[in-house]
């Protein structure tokens, strides 16, 4: 099975990868680092105009280092989750205390820098680095939950059984172009709510298909509702701090959502997150 699925696979993404910077020959490993971080979550469409100012800015983990927290805040804009942006800080200055400034090569070191989970590692360990490792992001557990395991979606967190199909299909020579490979056909054809299947290179061996496409047993995860939830607050929030370039008012804060209730929960959860803090003049602003 695995070979016949490596090379239809193989073949398809030569004809149909998307030309990204962090996937270039001269893509760097701290660009491919925050392009990881950076897309955690977020479309590649939102993803590369952030990601270029950032990479203009701030090439090297030792430029982002220097900065204050609340600058990687400010930079993310609204791309989400902003807390990424200060663990990806955190990163940047632990890569320039304990590496010299240099991204570490091994799964293991990657592991242990701030925010870095058990993606990421093996994802910029194969990229930047040509490791051999089972990348494992949301993409690729789908398309083999579908062509393997003939389910519609996998589990909501990864088994010990799909890590163990995974690393079976890892070829010995050329992984990390296998993993990207299959990254990309998720993302372009086998995706969650409208596979393409009359587009895909495994069709006539896809367990899922050939089982008929049976329903999962829960439906697609749906997009979360965004409008007046604390998310919202919470983004508004953040974003007059980032536009104010300084501390502001608390009533300028007040200003941007009504429900003050919500508000407050909004403003103390930026506060816990380390995404703002107070002085004590009582004026607030990004992380110092």
């Amino acid at each position: 099975m695995s070979a016949s699925l490596r090379e239809p696979i193989l073949d398809w993404y030569a004809e149909h990868n998307r030309d990204l910077p962090w996937r270039r020959p001269d893509a760097t490993p701290w660009g491919i680092l925050v392009s990881e971080i950076m897309l955690q979550q977020t479309p590649v469409a939102r993803v590369l105009p952030i990601w270029t100012e950032w990479m203009e800015r701030w090439p090297t983990p030792e430029a982002l280092a220097k900065e204050s927290p609340g600058e990687a805040v400010r930079h993310w804009g609204r791309l989400g989750y902003p807390r990424r942006a200060l663990n990806l800080h955190a990163c940047a200055r632990a890569i320039t205390a304990d590496h010299d400034g240099r991204v570490p090569a091994t799964y293991d070191e990657l592991r242990a820098l701030p925010g870095i989970g058990d993606y990421t590692a093996a994802a910029v360990a194969s990229f930047a680095y040509g490791g051999s490792h089972a990348v494992l992001d949301t993409n690729v557990r789908r398309v083999l939950a579908r062509a393997v395991r003939g389910e519609e979606y996998p589990p909501k967190a990864p088994t010990a059984a799909e890590r163990r199909l995974a690393e079976s299909l890892v070829p010995p020579v050329g992984a990390p172009r296998w993993a990207v490979a299959v990254m990309e056909l998720g993302a372009l054809v086998c995706t969650a709510r409208a596979p393409r299947c009359e587009r895909c290179p495994v069709t006539a061996q896809c367990a899922w298909r050939l089982a008929g496409r049976p329903a999962h047993d829960g439906p697609a995860r749906q997009g979360q509702t965004y409008a007046g939830t604390d998310r919202q607050c919470r983004g508004r929030l953040l974003a007059v701090l980032r536009e104010a370039h300084g501390p502001v008012p608390k009533e300028a804060l007040d200003a941007v959502w009504a429900d003050h209730v919500q508000r407050e929960r909004a403003l103390d959860g930026l506060l816990d997150d380390g995404l703002a803090e107070v002085l004590p003049d009582g004026t607030y602003q990004l992380p110092s």
